[in-house]
């Protein structure tokens, strides 16, 4: 029988996971002062969740990660 290797990429993301997730999307989206049915958040949320996958699970780093990603400093 042939091993496969799965990678926590592969796996799916448990209810926590969106929790986490879907706190750092409203950070991002707050900060962007954009609403959550844009094409915006639809990049800001595939940005989250592929640095959750990359094994960012803070939503503050998330927040701050997706920021720089999209474009936004730091407001202070």
């Amino acid at each position: 029988m042939t091993e496969r290797f799965v990678s926590r990429h592969d796996e799916p993301l448990t209810s926590n996971d969106l929790e986490i997730c879907q706190r750092a999307l409203d950070g991002i989206l707050a900060r962007l002062k954009v609403g959550k049915d844009t094409e915006e958040a639809q990049r800001a949320a595939a940005i989250i969740i592929e640095l959750y996958r990359q094994g960012v699970h803070q939503d503050k780093q998330l927040v701050e990660l997706a920021a720089v990603a999209r474009g936004v400093g730091n407001p202070d």
